[in-house]
């Protein structure tokens, strides 16, 4: 009876090595692939994750088929957390959104951590703007600057959620400048353009790729009145920095793919690989001009080396944000 129990317990072991060498072999064919976005529909992290797939399926041949399912809340958290409890199989896995992404757990207990999620590739690194309707009565970011120092809490900023990049650009424009701005929290870009074209808010606080109408031109009924990067870019060349107008501030949002911790690693160098071919995909740099500015490829295991540097730059802000929520 021992013998036999022995060799049942052999065929079982056996037959479940079988079947998850048999699943990874799959791996993207046998079913769609779900892709948590943080944020809500129409967003930059969105546009860009529905605008690349298609190329990433291309790149991976076979049946891959990607579907994007949006968790918007929480400056991204909801969706982070989904990734980081999703099975360690890649058919869930996430786009993450940096700083928000690492910043997060430095400020509170979140529902998830970095520990429990594997960066797959950064796909873009696309810096902070700074946006007003067209008829806005702030003509650059002095005026912008000057009105707060005159009334503070005058002029509405808004931003993703607490943590994202658009909150800690505002926080350390706020710094810089030594103002108080009026920060009001979305739920993503689109809410804040509602409002932006509504005179319901003064100031965005978003990103260059979700502007894309602008570029070129900046004209139409958003306007750009600076950017947050450590020079201009040729998109919007008559922009000026931050740091040209007296505020030495540049923050940028980079964006990415990542999977649960524990996923093969053959499977991520396969997905890496995939995201770097679509990326270089000639048809997908003409169909998303928004992106084309701030691509900036990165595998992941150099993305997770440059987020540490990071982590450790944004640690005053951090502790700053946990004092001013126990006042």
């Amino acid at each position: 009876m021992e013998i036999m129990n022995k060799k049942i317990v052999a065929l079982v072991a056996a037959f479940g090595l079988a079947s998850c060498g048999s699943a990874r072999a799959a791996w993207p064919d046998d079913k769609p692939i779900e892709v948590v976005v943080g944020f809500a529909p129409g967003g930059g992290t969105d546009v860009m994750a529905r605008k690349l797939l298609p190329f990433v399926e291309r790149a991976l041949g076979g049946k891959a088929k990607f579907v994007v399912l949006n968790k918007p809340g929480a400056g991204g958290e909801i969706a982070f957390a989904a990734i980081a409890r999703a099975a360690p199989d890649a058919y869930s896995i996430g786009v993450v959104n940096v700083p928000g992404y690492n910043f997060l757990p430095m400020t509170r207990k979140t529902q998830y951590t970095t520990d429990d999620i594997r960066l797959v590739a950064r796909v873009v690194e696309d810096p902070n703007v700074v946006v007003v309707p067209a008829d806005s009565r702030f003509s650059n970011l002095p005026d912008v600057i000057a009105a707060l120092r005159s009334k503070p809490g005058s002029v509405t900023f808004g931003h993703n959620g607490a943590g994202t990049n658009g909150h800690l650009a505002i926080r350390m424009l706020a710094a810089a400048a030594k103002v108080e701005p009026n920060e009001i929290s979305y739920r993503g870009t689109a809410a804040q353009r509602t409002d932006l074209l509504g005179g319901h808010l003064d100031i965005g606080m978003v990103t260059l790729s979700e502007i894309p109408e602008l570029h070129g031109t900046n004209k139409g009924p958003l306007r750009v009145i600076a950017i947050l990067s450590k020079k201009r870019f040729p998109s919007l060349p008559d922009v000026p920095t931050a740091e040209e107008a007296g505020f030495p501030v540049m923050t940028t949002a980079e964006r990415g793919f990542a999977v649960p911790k524990s996923v093969p690693d053959d499977i991520v160098r396969k997905l890496e690989a995939g995201i770097a071919e679509g990326l270089r995909n000639p048809e997908f740099v003409t169909s998303s001009p928004g992106d084309e500015p701030v691509i900036a490829f990165l595998p992941g295991a150099e993305w997770q080396k440059r987020l540490d540097d990071m982590s450790e730059a944004l640690r005053p802000y951090a502790e700053d944000m946990r004092a001013n929520e126990q006042k």
